[in-house]
């Protein structure tokens, strides 16, 4: 079956420490909440690569895969782009003006 693309949205997202694991969220100011887990490559939590607290742009789609819990998902073979915290800065700027 082919993928849905547009089911995918662009999502800001950061890496951070949580029980001792790095994981990826949403940043805040977007239409997912912080609290969604974020299902990508390990590369993008790999700390020898991208520090803690990096942040990415990436495509995202919603799923619960089977009824379970609400995550995004990113598909491992797309391309992510590394951002600054100003590139994130102007991205959630934009993205709150194309709500509107």
């Amino acid at each position: 079956m082919a993928r849905d693309i547009y089911a995918y949205r662009d999502v800001a997202v950061e890496s951070f420490e949580q029980g001792g694991a790095v994981r990826v969220r949403p940043v805040n100011g977007q239409a997912y909440s912080s609290e969604l887990r974020v299902e990508c490559s390990r590369r993008l939590r790999d700390t020898a690569v991208y520090p803690l607290g990096s942040y990415f742009l990436v495509s995202a789609k919603l799923t619960d895969r089977l009824g379970g819990m609400p995550f995004l998902y990113v598909y491992h073979g797309d391309p992510v782009q590394a951002m600054t915290p100003q590139q994130t800065k102007a991205f959630l700027a934009e993205y709150r003006r194309r709500r509107i």
